[in-house]
């Protein structure tokens, strides 16, 4: 009995050993701060055991159907083709599993069945992930969602302020109504991808901000899917419904916005919206006419950071649980032709992907080379 006892005892011990797998929450610092910033003081840092390179990496991504999407999948297959970090990946593997929730959990459990050290991934919902993380923990896999993070602390994620974002863009065309003597009117809210915490979290601060405002203003939300030609639809739609807007707040898909004003006569009134580069292009070029915005950039880039911290995670350095990617942000009147858009690249091309702090420079050519078909 004494022996079955021992045995039981130590099964049991195995198995807790197997639990706390994973990465452990350790003091900070972290490394290299200036690239890897934690998002607030209160964020907790965690700790891998230290591995040997070279490892093997995936890209788990969810919906494929817009620019963003595409150019950020172009942009983790340039980046892990980079000479700063391409003779520490062995393998490199990008799959897109659509909006179904299930189909990417099991992409993922996968990629750690198959033993990948680590997995970077946006997440197609903020919750429904602690199977996996469970399982990643088991297998000590590093998983970092990023942009679309996760409503958890118990994996590392990688993310620009979202909330903020969503304020800054309704401050700026507050901003610029009371500028212009406007009290009150219709304001468009142009959402993106449903169910995600992007479009969520944005959408919180624009509205709270809005409803903050002494103006008298009324809401209608649309739906863009971060698209431009499904903006540029459910714009050119909400104009022929409801006349005319004071202010378009849109959180992506702004270069079909753009066009949907100009065909439907709408006037210029203030926008807000992501960083594309035709959107760029039509702020600097009809500034002189009335039209005034704000172009705040949730960078594409943002995977190759992830992929940055997944290495570094690897090998075994301190990394914050929530690593902050400040916000780049242009108005109308501090755009600069080859400096933060492009008169000669396409329009659906975003145009945030350099991040100095982290030696992280994509160019546009060798991002654009690439496609966006899955990498098996």
């Amino acid at each position: 009995m004494m022996r079955a006892f021992a045995a039981m005892t130590a099964c049991a011990v195995l198995l807790a050993g197997t639990a706390l797998a994973g990465p452990e929450i350790v003091e900070g610092p972290g490394v290299d701060p200036a690239c890897f910033a934690p998002w607030s003081d209160e964020t907790s840092f965690m700790q891998w055991e230290a591995r040997e390179g070279p490892f093997r990496i995936a890209v788990v991504n969810g919906f494929v159907g817009n620019t963003w999407r595409i150019q950020m999948i172009k942009t983790a297959k340039a980046f892990a083709e980079d000479p700063s970090i391409a003779d520490q990946i062995s393998e490199f593997k990008v799959v897109s599993t659509g909006t179904d929730a299930p189909a990417q959990l099991g992409a993922i459990e996968d990629f750690i069945n198959q033993g990948y050290d680590a997995i970077i991934t946006i997440a197609v919902s903020p919750d429904g992930f602690d199977r996996v993380i469970r399982l990643a923990d088991r297998n000590d896999v590093v998983l970092v969602p990023f942009d679309n993070v996760l409503d958890t602390d118990k994996v590392m994620q990688i993310n620009e302020d979202q909330l903020a974002m969503g304020r800054m863009y309704s401050e700026f065309v507050l901003g610029e109504l009371d500028a212009n003597g406007v009290t009150g009117g219709k304001i468009l809210e142009v959402r993106g991808l449903p169910g995600n915490s992007v479009d969520r979290d944005r959408s919180i601060g624009i509205n709270e901000v809005i409803d903050a405002h002494d103006g008298d203003w009324e809401m209608v939300s649309v739906v863009g899917m971060w698209d431009d030609g499904s903006t540029q639809k459910v714009v050119a739609d909400a104009i022929a419904v409801h006349g005319e807007f004071a202010a378009i707040v849109a959180q992506g898909g702004t270069n079909g916005m753009i066009q949907a004003i100009q065909d439907s006569g709408h006037p210029w009134v203030p926008v807000s919206g992501e960083a594309e580069n035709g959107f760029r292009k039509a702020l600097s070029e009809y500034s002189d006419d009335g039209l005034a915005g704000i172009s705040i950039g949730q960078s594409p880039g943002l995977v190759a950071i992830a992929m940055k911290a997944a290495v570094s995670a690897l090998e075994g350095n301190v990394m914050p649980q929530l690593i902050s990617v400040p916000l780049p942000v242009a108005t109308h009147d501090e755009l600069e032709d080859g400096k933060n858009f492009w008169s000669d690249l396409p329009d659906n091309f975003f145009t945030v992907n350099e991040f100095p702090p982290c030696g992280v420079n994509i160019s546009g050519p060798d991002i654009m080379a690439q496609d966006e078909t899955d990498l098996n």
